[in-house]
């Protein structure tokens, strides 16, 4: 048999995963990660204890599939994107906390950004908006606040990275200081057409070249693992951003086919092939992964807040126990009550691109209850996930091409069957789950099989993705046009 390891670090946990060449999970492991919360609107994570979960989630995984690391063929490594880490190149130790991507401090610098009118610069060379979202905001954070940072970084002693490169800095003990399109795509300091780093944006934001890791292609051979920490040297061969492995995963490799991931955020991608396309409705333009050095993109919308709305039902709220109760509580009440949550706890992203939005629920009479309210965070995620497929069908239309015809799903709220059904009522359209929803992970071990001889091609990778179930929407339209309407209403309430 054929094995690959797929390491998979994300912002709520750490996991691993090691599936055979057919693409089926052989064993998962997972380890939860520590939120640190240092002051309102800006979120940490420890660099060491992603490391530390990352490491012992692998040798799990390859103990509970009751294989050895000389088994493995390949690695891939996906990531939460954006999220930034600083570390001394000698000892190997971060220099500050990992600034998450949901954190908005760095939004002062991307209002002097604006300011300086250099908006329409990044828009044409990256895809992106100037938000504090993206990874060279936070960076130039770190050198400007850390005591001797930008001293250290200016006299190259200091690395950069987003958690792939982190990750595989650990993984090979310093021989690697890489990244890979997708996630490079995601700093603001990246030149989507060249593939290359650019000198006038990391000029604009005051960032020494030194501290910037090599970029390669997503599927491409980056090194290998020490064998000291899986008991023998693995390839590393495949990288890619958490978003696009899950459109790799989900076979979306012609333009057109899009996915929508349900985890802490949502995040839709659509696939535009090798053509660089701007939205004209609130979405950015973004690297997808790629298995050669020709740039290839997708369209994105993002999410700030998704399954985390049902951990704030959990730990804010103490409405439930556990994550796994919300859909009885939310199913113990035949709608919401006329009830909306605008779950806008870190302002809100594509496509209202709203930093200054705060969380509210409206609509709340003497009769509603915690059920409604539950129910409403559920829906919450859908109505924010419709919100991006209009906008996305609607930049496919004006660029001559066809609405969106369906929806590929995956991530942890995925096997909500109530929301799926809710979400595909809101769009019209079917909504597919796959037969395996892990699909970051398995983006990125096809990335590394691909890299490794595995597979020959995508279109090999194309015949092995198999559908669990197929969502119908049985809403009147009308209804659902009405149930959209009252959820625009209430985004605009979420503006103090």
């Amino acid at each position: 048999m054929t094995y690959l390891l797929a390491l998979d670090q994300g912002t709520s946990s750490s996991r691993s995963i090691v599936f055979d060449a057919d693409g089926h999970i052989k064993a998962l492991a997972q380890r939860e990660l520590t939120q640190i919360y240092p002051q309102p609107g800006w979120v940490e994570h420890d660099p060491m204890e992603i490391w530390r979960t990352q490491l012992a989630t692998a040798r799990e995984a390859l103990d509970k599939a009751g294989i050895k690391a000389s088994e493995v063929r390949a690695l891939g490594i996906t990531n939460q994107r954006e999220t930034t880490v600083v570390w001394n190149r000698a000892t190997g130790l971060p220099i500050h906390n990992a600034i998450v991507w949901q954190d908005r401090r760095a939004e002062p610098t991307c209002v002097e950004l604006r300011e300086r009118g250099l908006e329409a610069l990044i828009a044409a060379k990256t895809g992106l908006r100037v938000d504090a979202y993206f990874s060279g905001t936070k960076l130039k954070w770190i050198l400007d606040t850390v005591p001797g940072a930008r001293q250290k970084a200016e006299q190259g002693e200091l690395a950069f990275g987003t958690v792939d490169a982190w990750l595989m800095w650990q993984l090979t003990e310093g021989a690697v200081h890489a990244t890979d399109v997708s996630n490079a795509a995601r700093t603001m300091l990246f030149n989507v057409h060249t593939n290359q780093w650019d000198a006038e944006l990391m000029a604009a934001l005051d960032i020494p070249a030194s501290l910037m890791p090599i970029v390669k292609p997503s599927s491409a051979i980056y090194g290998e693992v020490v064998p000291a920490l899986l008991g023998h040297a693995v390839v590393i061969g495949g990288v890619a951003g958490d978003q696009q492995s899950a459109l790799f995963g989900q076979a979306c490799f012609k333009a057109g086919m899009v996915k929508n991931t349900y985890g802490t955020g949502c995040f839709m991608l659509m696939h535009l092939g090798g053509q660089f396309q701007t939205s004209h409705n609130g979405l950015i333009t973004t690297s997808a992964a790629q298995a050669t050095v020709a740039p290839e993109f997708a369209m994105e919308g993002s999410v700030f807040v998704g399954g985390a709305v049902v951990q704030w039902l959990r730990d804010g709220l103490h409405a439930i126990q556990g994550s796994h109760e919300v859909q009885a509580l939310a199913q113990s009440v035949p709608d919401a009550g006329g009830v909306i949550v605008v779950p806008a706890f870190t302002g809100l992203g594509a496509p209202y691109w709203k930093p200054d939005a705060r969380g509210s629920i409206t609509g709340l009479t003497r009769g509603s209850t915690v059920a409604h309210i539950a129910r409403a965070s559920l829906e919450s995620i859908a109505y924010q996930s419709a919100a991006l497929l209009q906008a996305m069908s609607r930049d496919a239309v004006q660029a001559g091409g066809a609405a969106v015809a369906e929806l590929r799903v995956d991530g942890g709220a995925c096997v909500n069957d109530l929301l799926m059904q809710f979400q595909a009522d809101l769009l019209g359209i079917p909504v597919v789950r796959p037969a395996v929803t892990e699909t970051t992970a398995l983006g990125a071990a096809y990335l590394a099989g691909l890299s490794t001889g595995v597979y020959k091609n995508t279109d090999e990778l194309g015949d092995l993705w198999r559908v669990e179930r197929r969502f119908l929407p049985t809403m009147d339209t009308a209804r659902a046009k009405e149930l959209m309407a009252r959820w625009e209403h209430a985004v605009r309430q979420t503006v103090l």
